[in-house]
């Protein structure tokens, strides 16, 4: 994993994370730029497979001011993922299970400058569950601070 430009912090707290994919993304050269410039929110994305296809819906990529309007992009457009078609299968297959989705985790540049993101299979937490990260946080940040105190 190379340059990490953006993560999905919602999905690690709202989901438990079964299974993670890497996919290549089809973007504009205003989208590039604007990533670039970090100029991007995962936060409401989601992840369907329409006809075989992988697109995400819901990723915010905004538009830099110095973008001319002939070349701008739709900010919260429709984003085709590239993945085997074994990664696809897969995929589906978990999402016709109850309670599968699929959430985008974070976008970076690999080695080669390529726009990559970090796909996965989650299942939904329960409120009690997130209660009890919640804790376990709060307990392990109490114990580095008393470890660090002395």
């Amino acid at each position: 994993m190379g340059e990490n430009i953006a993560t999905n912090k919602k999905a690690f707290f709202d989901y438990y994370i079964e299974e993670k994919f890497e996919a290549g993304l089809v973007l504009k050269g205003s989208e590039v730029k604007a990533l670039r410039a970090g100029r991007v929110n995962l936060k409401y994305g989601f992840i369907k497979i329409v006809r075989g296809e992988a697109f995400v819906f819901g990723v915010h990529i905004g538009v830099l001011d110095t973008t001319h309007h002939y070349y701008t992009h739709e900010e919260r457009g429709s984003r085709k993922l590239l993945l085997h078609k074994k990664q696809i299968d897969k995929m589906f297959k978990a999402v016709e299970k109850e309670g599968f989705t699929l959430v985008p985790l974070s976008i970076y540049f690999n080695d080669k400058n390529l726009a990559k993101m970090q796909v996965a299979i989650v299942k939904g937490k329960k409120l009690y569950d997130k209660r009890d990260d919640l804790k376990e946080k709060s307990l392990k940040r109490d114990m580095e601070r008393a470890l660090k105190g002395e």
